[in-house]
C-alpha cells in the first residue's frame, strides 16, 4: 500500500475578520500545486483515492494537482483533517477501502508533518533527515507499506519512498 501525504500550498495571510479556514492559495501556491502534480503524473504517482481537508487552500490545492492527471480520482473532502492531529488523521487513513491501494491525504501542519514521522520506520536516511527538518507548503511525502489492510496500518510501519517539494523540484530543473 502506498500513502502520500501532501501539506497545502502556499496560501495567503489572513485577513482581519477572515475565517482561517478561508484563506485562498497565492499564486506561488497555485504555481507550487501545478508543478506537484505534473511530478506526480510523470512519476506514476496517481491515487486511486484523495481525502482533502475542507479548507478553501487545501480544496484549491487539490484542484491545482488534478489538473495533471489524465482522469481525476475520486476525491472526498473531510472536515476531520482541518487542523488535525496525528491521531485523527491516522483514523481517517485507516477508513480508506482496501481497493484503494494508494491514497492521498492533504492537510495542514503540524498533524500531517507529526503523522509523516509516526509512520515512517525505514527509507532513505537523507530524505528522512530532511523530512524530519519539517514539511513545507506543498510538500510531497511518499509512505510505502506492507500488508494489504489500511485498518492495520501500524505507526513506525513504512518506508519513505520519496520526500519531494517545491524546492528540490525547482533545484532539479535548474
Amino acid at each position: 500500500m502506498r500513502l502520500m501525504l501532501l501539506r497545502h500550498a502556499k496560501s495567503e495571510k489572513a485577513e482581519p475578520g477572515m475565517s482561517d479556514r478561508d484563506r485562498g492559495l497565492t499564486q506561488r501556491g497555485r504555481g507550487d500545486a501545478q508543478r506537484m502534480g505534473a511530478y506526480m503524473a510523470h512519476h506514476a504517482l496517481i491515487p486511486d483515492r484523495s481525502i482533502v481537508s475542507s479548507a478553501r487552500r487545501t480544496r484549491e490545492t487539490w484542484e491545482c494537482l488534478a489538473t495533471a492527471f489524465s482522469a481525476p480520482p475520486p476525491v472526498s473532502y473531510d472536515d476531520r483533517l482541518y487542523n488535525a492531529g496525528p491521531d485523527a488523521l491516522l483514523a481517517v487513513i485507516r477508513e480508506a477501502d482496501r481497493s484503494a491501494r494508494t491514497q492521498l491525504v492533504i492537510g495542514h501542519n503540524p498533524g500531517l508533518h507529526e503523522i509523516a514521522r509516526r509512520l515512517i520506520a525505514a527509507g532513505d536516511v537523507e530524505a528522512r533527515e530532511r523530512l524530519n527538518e519539517g514539511l513545507p507548503t506543498a510538500g510531497l511525502a511518499v509512505i510505502d507499506f506492507a500488508g494489504d489492510s489500511w485498518r492495520t496500518l501500524h505507526v513506525h510501519g513504512g518506508r519513505l519512498e520519496r520526500f519531494v517539494t517545491p524546492r528540490s523540484l525547482k533545484a532539479a530543473t535548474d
